[in-house]
């Protein structure tokens, strides 16, 4: 008996990206943060990052979001909480307003984060096969706006959707849908792409082809589902165009 061919997956007609995390790097405040904290820099960044995603959570599900801060509030709250928790402790001049030069320092410099090397080269591939390029963030518009230009990505992007216009953050599938009404397609037919492994998930949830951007060799989420692809760089995004 014959077998039945495998289903012929159409390669999408959008791709849309993550921000922070996937197109700019989050850690690259470490080198500054190091800087100012010698010794514990690295800490700070990790925790800053954690505690910046568990906050965009914990406003979206409380209260059906009426504790909604934009991410640029809740990027500055979680770093206060991350110098309060690591370094603080160890002054005594906190409540006197010791580390408000810092925080601004670091605060501007995520403004300006690194982006990855790869982000553009990949971007002109894509847009030179014709496929529509976007990015789905929780950043708010004015800093997507300064990290767009601060990279010089601005015309290799359709598409820059911020999370604010509805006050939910991701992993809410409101948010995931602003893909969908922005490029008027399926999200079937389009490609979302992350180096967050919750983000990548529940994209997955959602109906998006995914790609996962595994930079640092982590295991993806144990929850049953895998994303579509899974790479180490924003180049693998090109396996999806045969």
């Amino acid at each position: 008996m014959e077998k039945p061919k495998a289903q012929m997956v159409e390669p999408p007609r959008a791709v849309l990206f993550d921000a922070y995390g996937t197109l700019f790097d989050v850690y690259s405040v470490g080198l500054l943060a190091e800087q100012l904290f010698p010794g514990q820099g690295q800490a700070l960044s990790v925790l800053w990052r954690e505690k910046q995603i568990e906050y965009t959570r914990l406003v979206s599900t409380s209260n059906h979001g009426a504790h909604y801060r934009p991410f640029w509030e809740l990027t500055r709250s979680a770093l206060v909480y991350a110098i309060k928790k690591i370094v603080a402790g160890a002054h005594s001049d906190w409540a006197a307003g010791g580390f408000d030069a810092q925080v601004e320092r670091l605060m501007n410099q995520y403004r300006h984060l690194s982006a990855f090397p790869e982000n553009k080269a990949v971007l002109q591939a894509l847009k030179d096969r014709g496929v529509v390029t976007g990015i789905l963030s929780n950043g708010d518009p004015e800093l997507l706006g300064i990290s767009v230009r601060s990279a010089g990505l601005e015309g290799l992007l359709d598409h820059v959707i911020s999370v604010h216009s509805i006050r939910k953050y991701k992993t809410a599938p409101e948010a995931y849908a602003l893909g969908e009404q922005a490029t008027g397609l399926p999200a079937g037919q389009i490609a979302f792409v992350s180096s967050n492994s919750w983000d990548a998930l529940a994209a997955t949830w959602f109906g998006y082809q995914t790609l996962w951007v595994n930079r640092y060799q982590l295991p993806f989420e144990e929850l049953g589902t895998q994303p579509t692809r899974t790479g180490n760089s924003l180049r693998d995004v090109l396996a999806f165009f045969p």
